[in-house]
C-alpha cells in the first residue's frame, strides 16, 4: 500500500504528461519555456489572483515573499511553532526574528488570538501557515496585524478555500508547493508566489532571477529560483484533473470520517472552508504503537510533524524553552497522517480503519 500513490496518478495521465514532456524535449527551451508563463497564467486563473510568479520550490517562494517585502536583520516576523521547518527557516534565514505563537486546538492552524500581543514595533509581517490542506483564519490574523502584510504558506493548501476565497489569495502574498506529494504536485521541486500587488509581483520576478530587471542588469539581490520548464509541463497535465482530484480527496476524507468518528479525533474543518487535505491527520494517544503496530500490517502513515519548531537544535537561540507552546507541543505527540490521495481505494480504506480499530481497542 501507498503513503500516496502518484504511480497510479500517472498511469491515468500518462498521455499528457509524456506529450507535454516530449514537447520541451523538443523545443528545447528548458529554462522559462513556454510552459512556464502557460502555468502561470492558469494558476493565477485558479486562485483568482492577478499575478502569479513561479519559482524552483516551496522554501525559494517564501524566501522570495520575505526578499520581496524587505524583511532583513533585526526585523520579527510572526508565525507558528507547529510547521515543516522552512517557514521559520527562512525568516532565520534572512536574519530576522521569528516570533512564534501557538496554535488553534482544533485546525492545528496559527491562533488568531495570540497575534495581536506578539506584534511589536520591529514586527514587519505575519506568516500563517494553512497545515493539512485547510486555511488558517486570515480575516481576524489580518485584523490583528492591521498594516502590516499577511503572507499565507500555503504549501499545503493550493485549491482550498476559506470563506469563499481561494487560498494563495487570502494576503498580500500567497506561497504554495508543488512537491510531488502535493494535491498538485510536479516531478520535482516547484513553487509559486501569488499576489495582487503589482509592486510586489515585479519585485519577485526579478528575484527569482538573480535580481534581474534585464538581462544582465541586476538591480536587487536575487537568487536562482526559476521553475524547471519540464516541471511546468508536468503542472500543465495535472491541472487538467485537479477538479476532479479534489472532489476524490474530499470523497476519501468523508470516508475516513465515517469509519473512524468515534474512536480517534478526526480533522476539524471549519464550517466556512474547504480543505484539500493535503494530509488525513487524526489525533490519537499513544500515536507512536500505534504507528508502528500499522507499520507491521504494511499500512504506511507520516507524522507531520514530530518534532515543533522551537525545539528544533537549529532554533534553540529564540529562547523557546519546552512548554512555551502547549498546544503545539501536544499536536506534535499525538497527530498521525494516514494514507490519503485521489484513487485509494475503498477496500484499502477499509484494511486501514479496520487495522486502526483493532490497534486502539488492544486486539493487535
Amino acid at each position: 500500500m501507498e503513503f500516496i500513490d502518484l504511480k497510479a496518478q500517472y498511469r491515468m495521465l500518462q498521455p499528457s504528461i509524456d506529450a507535454r514532456i516530449q514537447a520541451v524535449l523538443e523545443h528545447g527551451q528548458f529554462i522559462l519555456g513556454p510552459e512556464v508563463r502557460e502555468i502561470e497564467t492558469a494558476l493565477a486563473q485558479r486562485a483568482g489572483a492577478r499575478h502569479c510568479i513561479s519559482c524552483a520550490s516551496g522554501t525559494d517562494a517564501l524566501l522570495i515573499a520575505l526578499m520581496a517585502l524587505g524583511i532583513s536583520p533585526g526585523d520579527e516576523v510572526i508565525t507558528s511553532p507547529f510547521t515543516f521547518i522552512a517557514t521559520v527557516e527562512m525568516i532565520a534565514l534572512l536574519g530576522a526574528k521569528p516570533v512564534l505563537v501557538d496554535i488553534d486546538p482544533r485546525t492545528w492552524n496559527l491562533d488568531p488570538s495570540r497575534v495581536a500581543v506578539a506584534i511589536t514595533p520591529r514586527t514587519r509581517a505575519v506568516l500563517p501557515v494553512s497545515l493539512y490542506g485547510q486555511c488558517a483564519d486570515i480575516d481576524p490574523i489580518q485584523a490583528a496585524a492591521g498594516d502590516l502584510p499577511v503572507v499565507e504558506d500555503a504549501a499545503q493548501s493550493f485549491g482550498a478555500t476559506y470563506k469563499g476565497r481561494q487560498s494563495c489569495n487570502l494576503g498580500a502574498i500567497g506561497c504554495t508547493s508543488f512537491f510531488p506529494s502535493k494535491p498538485l504536485g510536479a516531478y520535482g521541486d516547484g513553487g509559486a508566489c501569488f499576489t495582487n500587488d503589482d509592486a510586489l509581483a515585479a519585485a519577485m520576478l526579478e528575484i527569482r532571477n538573480h535580481g534581474q530587471a534585464s538581462r544582465y542588469r541586476h538591480v536587487r539581490l536575487g537568487l536562482n529560483g526559476r521553475l524547471d520548464t519540464i516541471q511546468a509541463a508536468v503542472l500543465l497535465a495535472k491541472l487538467e484533473v485537479f477538479e476532479r482530484e479534489l472532489l476524490l480527496r474530499s470523497r476519501v476524507a468523508a470516508r475516513y470520517n465515517e469509519h473512524l468518528r468515534g474512536l480517534v479525533q478526526t480533522p476539524f474543518i471549519d464550517p466556512e472552508n474547504h480543505s484539500v487535505y493535503a494530509q488525513y491527520t487524526i489525533e490519537l494517544d499513544d500515536r507512536d504503537r500505534v504507528s508502528e503496530s500499522l507499520r507491521e500490517q504494511g499500512i504506511p502513515t507520516a507524522v507531520h510533524y514530530p518534532v515543533p519548531a522551537h525545539l528544533q537544535p537549529a532554533f534553540q537561540n529564540l529562547g523557546y524553552p519546552e512548554g512555551s507552546f502547549p498546544v503545539a507541543e501536544a499536536a506534535a505527540r499525538r497527530v498521525l497522517s494516514l494514507p490519503m490521495h485521489p484513487y485509494l481505494s475503498a477496500g484499502d480504506q477499509d484494511r486501514i480503519c479496520a487495522a486502526l480499530r483493532r490497534v486502539i481497542s488492544g486486539r493487535t
